[in-house]
């Protein structure tokens, strides 16, 4: 589960980068509520997205030269430079260097060897998201990558994360779940996989998607496409997980919504 509770290298914050912010905030505002404040008493084009108060994540311009909108997964470090080293260190790349978020934190934006994008927070005065693994909130995040074993050495190696291999029903391969080291079964955040053939052709590039909570995923799917927005797969259930569908917004940006199962 994903808690706010930071520990290292669990999530901490989610932003989405957006051709047309407004667009974006309407179509998320009518799917999970979420309302598009800004940070501060400065104007500024990146907002926070508040539910019922609390932030659930932020929204701003595409900033990166020919980059797509979607959501990027952040991860708690205490030592962003000693982060940022090891990623390097370990085969991925640097596209932002640590840089000050004024007296919030420092951040960085990451690639590891598989071309997925991510990024690191070290907190100052803001430690990230205020609500989590509830409705409409971040409750898990998930890697799509074409080598699981390479991602999950990669990752590993950076932030010392312990996975656990699950088979998926109808030989669907193996799922691996994710667990900040150092830390008991119950603080998984979040999941890897291989998707056999999605990026074969060279269209597209391993990535990451956030997964949000939702009292009724039939009914959020339903906003989703009274919106604009895309179903890509299901509602479905999930043995043992709950009733999710992949979803994505007018611009393309991929995002899951998921019932959770109750409680066996």
């Amino acid at each position: 589960m994903i808690t706010t509770d930071f520990v290292p290298g669990s999530p901490c914050w989610i932003d989405l980068g957006a051709r047309d912010v407004p667009a974006a905030a309407a179509f998320y505002n009518a799917v999970f509520g979420w309302e598009a404040h800004p940070f501060g008493d400065e104007p500024s084009d990146y907002k926070a997205l508040r539910l019922d108060g609390k932030v659930v994540g932020a929204i701003g311009p595409l900033t990166e030269e020919g980059a797509r909108s979607a959501w990027m997964v952040y991860f708690h470090t205490r030592d962003i430079e000693a982060t940022v080293k090891a990623v390097e260190q370990a085969g991925g790349s640097v596209r932002t260097p640590p840089s000050e978020a004024s007296e919030e934190g420092r951040f960085a934006q990451l690639t590891d060897p598989q071309d997925a994008q991510f990024a690191v927070w070290q907190p100052g005065s803001y430690p990230g998201i205020e609500v989590a693994d509830s409705p409409g909130s971040l409750s898990w995040v998930e890697l799509y990558t074409n080598d699981s074993s390479a991602a999950r050495d990669f990752y590993g190696t950076v932030f010392g994360w312990t996975g656990q291999d699950m088979e998926l029903p109808g030989g669907g391969g193996t799922y691996t779940m994710l667990t900040p080291k150092d830390h008991p079964p119950e603080r998984m955040f979040g999941g890897l996989m291989a998707v056999p053939g999605m990026f074969e052709s060279g269209d597209a590039k391993p990535y990451w998607h956030p997964v949000f909570g939702s009292a009724d995923c039939d009914a959020t799917v339903a906003r989703v496409r009274q919106n604009g927005g895309a179903v890509s797969m299901g509602p479905e259930d999930a043995e043992g997980v709950g009733r999710l569908a992949v979803c994505n917004d007018p611009a393309g940006a991929e995002f899951v919504v998921l019932t959770p199962a109750p409680p066996a």
